[in-house]
């Protein structure tokens, strides 16, 4: 489902000097897998993270979602594929402030032209689902961190995607709300889905089809 080879990333210091963040990073996730990759903050598990889901471009190598190379698709294009394969859960959750629990999760049916009445039953059901659904008409900065980031999960998942990629998902939250986001990852794994998340806590290993650790710009 997504393969990556020989990505490299590298920034610039203010003094114009290279930081050399990836260095050449292979990594291969079929549909069904639950792959994990662990590592220090500052390691490059975000930046490898944005590149695998197009909102990075790398300096080198490629990104392929099925047998498609994606990270060579002009601007249009790599926003398509985004839309039709991949769900994200932030850290930070990214909910928008002015739009209700509800309608934040059936942002990603808009983003995908995909809304309809069907849809927003779905978005219903998902937060029925994660225990958020009575927070449906309330606004992010009226509900908790974990409920937030329990909605934040629903519109990654709310269209099927192919392919989750999660990033330090349980960063934010208690122990507690962290089990629940690690089971519903591990769910969509089951479910069929190719499932990728970075994270420095050794419980999100649990369960998990393979494990790395990032570590000077390579994956071991």
């Amino acid at each position: 489902m997504l393969r990556a080879e020989g990505l490299v990333k590298t920034y610039r210091a203010p003094d114009g000097g290279p930081i050399p963040v990836l260095k050449g990073i292979d990594l291969k996730v079929a549909a069904g897998e639950l792959v994990v990759i662990l590592g220090a903050s500052g390691s490059g598990k975000s930046t490898l993270l944005n590149l695998l889901g197009l909102l990075e471009d790398p300096d080198a190598g490629g990104v392929w979602f099925g047998g498609e190379r994606v990270n060579v698709l002009g601007r249009s294009a790599r926003s398509r594929a985004r839309g039709r394969f991949v769900g994200f859960v932030f850290q930070s959750f990214l909910l928008l402030p002015s739009l209700t629990a509800l309608e934040n999760v059936l942002l990603a049916a808009r983003y995908a032209g995909r809304a309809g009445p069907t849809t927003r039953q779905r978005a219903l059901a998902l937060l029925d689902e994660l225990g958020v659904l009575e927070r449906r008409d309330h606004y992010p900065p009226q509900i908790s961190g974990g409920e937030q980031q329990r909605v934040a999960f629903c519109r990654a998942v709310l269209n099927d995607p192919p392919l989750l990629l999660a990033d330090e998902p349980t960063g934010n939250l208690d122990d507690a709300n962290a089990r629940v986001i690690l089971e519903s990852l591990r769910a969509r794994a089951r479910a069929g889905a190719a499932v990728v998340v970075v994270g420095h806590r050794p419980e999100a290993a649990e369960g998990a089809s393979a494990v790395f650790r990032l570590q000077n710009g390579a994956l071991a």
